[in-house]
């Protein structure tokens, strides 16, 4: 059997993949779309989420004291696309490692894009409303959770559910301990003191 082609999706197309990927979840429907894009398609799709995440950022930065309109704009510009670097990173590399899985970097980055874009948008824009804001970000939280586990065993091929909840858990705990260094090098000097 062949592998096929890699196709260069376009942000429509993974827009329309992505709304896939959420209103029928299982690695099945991952599983269709893996190879439709690379590291590049996920990473354009992802500095989509970070450009509006930014630009709501930035507007709403006037009303909290502790952030600034601009270190909030550069901030989630640059830490966003790090951070699904970093923990996509961690996934291929623990998955591959541990657990022999047998899926690529660019099948893992470009099937986490699907579900991690709309959801993070739709976490920043509900996440703006004072009321919703930590209610919005709890069920954001658990959505990436459930859809990163799918995805695990989807672009990893870890079809065992046990190697693809721990790949995920080592991977969160490997991303807080990079992420949080990388955010305090990248935030620390945009806080205002």
């Amino acid at each position: 059997m062949t592998t096929p082609t890699r196709l260069q999706a376009s942000l429509s197309d993974m827009f329309g993949q992505s709304m896939a990927v959420l209103t029928r979840p299982s690695p099945a429907t991952f599983e269709l779309f893996e190879r439709r894009g690379g590291t590049r398609q996920a990473l354009t799709y992802v500095l989509l989420a970070a450009v509006v995440s930014a630009v709501i950022a930035a507007l709403f930065a006037p009303f909290h004291r502790e952030v600034t309109v601009i270190g909030q704009f550069i901030t989630r510009l640059i830490l966003i696309p790090v951070q699904f670097a970093v923990f996509t990173g961690a996934v291929y590399l623990i998955g591959r490692t541990l657990f022999r899985g047998t899926g690529t970097f660019p099948e893992v980055a470009y099937t986490f894009a699907l579900f991690f874009v709309p959801l993070s948008i739709l976490g920043t824009l509900l996440g703006i409303i004072p009321v919703l804001g930590w209610l919005v970000g709890i069920v954001i939280a658990a959505l990436m959770i459930f859809f990163g586990y799918l995805a695990v065993q989807s672009s990893m091929n870890l079809r065992d559910s046990v190697s693809g909840a721990v790949t995920l858990v080592l991977s969160a705990v490997l991303y807080w301990v990079v992420g949080g260094f990388l955010t305090a090098l990248i935030v620390l000097p945009f806080l205002n003191r």
